[in-house]
């Protein structure tokens, strides 16, 4: 499985992106997806994650703000982030794991600064 993120960029305090995660390869039976983030100096956190049955879970710091979704027929994620902060600075990774083994795309940055 190859994961694809794009949609990142500079935006002012405040703004909004929409980051894609699309899937190729052996795509069939991807249970859930998720979006994890690493800030500069900091360890890499989960963000929000969307189970193949659409159910969501969200880390404190983006409930609210930031809202996850699915296309199954084409293997993509999406991550909707609104009112974004500077604190939201960090590369956004996309993360499946599929038959025991774990995935990651190779992330892209969102930088949030005016």
């Amino acid at each position: 499985v190859q994961l694809q993120a794009s949609g990142g960029g500079l935006v002012q305090p405040g703004g909004s992106l929409r980051l894609s995660c699309a899937a190729s390869g052996s795509v069939f039976s991807i249970g859930a997806m998720s979006w994890y983030r690493q800030a500069p100096g900091k360890q890499r956190e989960p963000v929000a994650t969307i189970t193949s049955g659409g159910s969501t879970d969200y880390s404190d710091s983006v409930k609210g703000r930031f809202t996850i979704s699915r296309n199954i027929a084409e293997s993509t994620a999406y991550l909707q982030m609104i009112s974004l902060k500077p604190e939201d600075t960090a590369v956004y990774y996309c993360y499946i794991r599929k038959a025991g083994q774990d995935y990651w795309g190779r992330g892209t940055l969102v930088t949030v600064s005016s």
